[in-house]
Formats: C-alpha cells, structure tokens, sequence
C-alpha cells in the first residue's frame, strides 16, 4: 500500500504523458518554451484568477512577492507555527522577522484571535512594522479569509495565501488560489497537484504586481534579461513540468472528487474511535493529508507500521519550537493548540486511487487497535 500513490497517477496518463515530455524534448524550447505559457493560462482560467506565473518551487512563490513589495530587515510576516519551514524561512531570507500565530484545534488553520494579537502586540511594541500575513491552507482545508482579509486591511498589511496543499479547494465557491492579494502553490510531486519535479506558481488579480513578480522572477529583468531594474532570482517553471502539469490539471477534478468519497469513507469508518477530519460548512479540501488524533499515537502508528500500512506525522516539531526559528516572535500567550498536535496528529495513506480494500484494511486494523472491531452505524 501507497502512502500517496503516483505510480496509479502515471499509468493513468499513459501515452499521452510520454508524448507531452517528447514534444518539449524534440521541440528544443527547453527553458519558457510555449507550453509554459499555455499551463499558465489553463492554471489560471482553473481557479478564476486573471494572473498565473510559475516559478521554480513553492519556496519561490513565497519569495517572490515579498520581494515584490520590498519586504526586508525591521518588518514583521504573521505566519502560523503549524507548517512546513518554507512559510518562515522566506521572511527570515529576506531580513524580516517570521511573528509566529496559533492555529484552530479542528481545522488546523491559523487561529483568527491569535493573529489579532500577535498584530496587537506588534504593532504597541513598536520595534518592527508588520507587513503581510501568510495564512497555510494545510493539508487542502481553506483558511478563513472572510475573516483574515478585513484584519489585514485595517491594518494595512497584504495577505499571501500559502496554497501549497490545496490546488483543488474550494470555500464559498471560491477556488482556493484566488484568495489574498497574492496566492501561492507548490508543485512538489505528492501535491494535489504535482509536476515531476520541483515547481511553483504565483497567483493574483492584480496587473501591476504580476508584472513586478515576473521580473522578480527572472532577474529582475526590465526590457530584457540583459536590463535588470531590481534585485531578483532565477526561478522559472521548468518547460517540461509545465507540459506535464497541463496534463495533470485535466483530470484534477476527477481526482478532488475520489479525494472526496476517500475522506467521507475515512470519517464514516472511524469517527467512533479517533477524531476525524471532514469537510467544514461551505468547504471542498483538496485533502493533501488525512489527519486522524489519537491520544495512542505513537503505538497506533508503530501497530500500523507492523501491518505495512503506511502513516505519517506532520509535524513532529512546530517551527517556533525549532532551534533556527526559536529567537522569533510568537502570539501573546504562547501556541498551545500548536504545541499539543505533534503528539496526537497522524496522517493515513490518502490518494485518488485509494482502492476500497486497501482503505478498509486501514480501518479495520485503527478499529482493531482501538478495540472496536464493529463499524459504526452510518450518518444519515
């Protein structure tokens, strides 16, 4: 059994993957070759964004438009503690200073009144100005922007939506990708949406900035890669991940919607006996991850492991609690829902081609472990 299996994926694609990556090799445009373009354009009639500019990495659309709006050294970026490294690391990059927020126990998303306190408290302390908010879509749930956005406006901060888990979401009919000012994804492989290799975008309804972020981007070139008008970096979306996603992007719905029913047969399966992750009122996660909690996580994981089922922990450490990252502002009154998820939070193989057996086995030995070998009576 695949924790996330993207051998299925390819098989999937077929002939027609190899012939995608044949068309870029043979048609020699190696680097911004035609098919960058034409993802760009599909990605972005997709999530109903007027902008869509890939870049090399997710780490790089976190970068860049904070580059854009000249981020730097004396400015504070609110981001949660509850994520991977690269939502911090590209503020502490540029000079600025990651200010660390709580996340919501059930969702796992940044906690509204902790974000409002952590602004508080920097703004009365008067040593950094804030600049941005970085709200994570984890796991594929949606982060609450009714609420962030109105919070950044009154204090005149941006907002990127750090969408790297969750291309395919969807909250209150709005794709996730257009929320922000600037929204960004990853297209890491085991990404809902994933290239074969590294790659990136960044998303936004704003003309003026697509238009810096593009020079960013590319050297901060002018005119030309030869007229550079700003400090910039080297991060293109590779010309045949561009093809490979355009593939990809095609059955990606298809795809959220099996995402669906492997979630919907998760919490069914096990709702009795661990707590379990579903969609919120209004929302479609894209369902990077399936999270259960056990008080028994770690014997619960080590009773899987002996029945090769495959789990993961996301994430053993928050970043604040990390040496690198421990010298940073955190939230008035600490993270303590933060700090509690790393030793119940596990994450069960979850994937579009998650064949029932596979997944009833993974129930049936949760509902063993845990005593409770009857299934619970469905929800009407």
């Amino acid at each position: 059994m695949q924790f996330i299996d993207l051998g299925a994926q390819r098989a999937r694609l077929g002939s027609a993957l190899d012939e995608a990556v044949s068309a870029v090799v043979h048609g020699g445009a190696y680097i911004l070759g035609p098919q960058v373009a034409e993802f760009e354009k599909r990605f972005a009639d997709y999530l109903g964004v007027r902008h869509v500019i890939g870049c090399a990495s997710g780490t790089d659309a976190l970068q860049i438009p904070l580059m854009a709006w000249g981020v730097g050294p004396g400015d504070a970026v609110f981001v949660p503690s509850f994520t991977f490294a690269s939502t911090a690391e590209v503020v502490a990059l540029l000079g600025a200073e990651p200010v660390f927020v709580d996340i919501d126990p059930e969702t796992y998303l940044m906690d509204v009144r902790s974000l409002e306190a952590a602004i508080a408290m920097i703004e009365a302390e008067g040593r950094l100005t804030p600049r941005a908010i970085i709200p994570v879509d984890l796991f594929g749930m949606v982060a609450d922007y009714d609420a962030i956005m109105p919070i950044a406006r009154a204090h005149g901060l941006k907002v990127i939506s750090d969408a790297a888990q969750a291309a395919g979401a969807v909250r209150n009919g709005t794709m996730c990708g257009a929320f922000g000012d600037v929204a960004t994804t990853s297209f890491y492989p085991a990404k809902p949406l994933g290239c074969m290799g590294d790659g990136g975008a960044v998303m936004t309804d704003d003309d003026d900035l697509a238009e810096v972020m593009r020079s960013v981007a590319f050297h901060g070139k002018g005119e030309s890669q030869y007229d550079n008008v700003r400090i910039g970096l080297t991060s293109r979306l590779d010309t045949i991940q561009a093809a490979i996603l355009s593939l990809k992007l095609e059955i990606l719905e298809e795809e959220m919607e099996a995402r669906q029913r492997v979630a919907q047969r998760y919490h069914e399966g096990l709702k009795d006996v661990v707590k379990t992750a579903r969609n919120p009122e209004g929302m479609r996660s894209a369902w990077a991850q399936y999270a259960i909690e056990s008080t028994d996580r770690d014997a619960l994981k080590a009773h899987l492991a002996d029945k090769d089922i495959p789990s993961v922990v996301y994430y053993v450490k928050p970043l604040h609690q990390q040496d690198v990252y421990r010298r940073y502002p955190v939230a008035p009154g600490g993270l303590p829902v933060t700090e509690s998820k790393p030793g119940t939070i596990l994450c069960l193989p979850m994937h579009p081609y998650l064949a029932e057996a596979d997944q009833d086995r993974v129930i049936a030995e949760i509902r063993a472990f845990a005593g409770r070998d009857a299934l619970p009576v469905a929800a009407e």
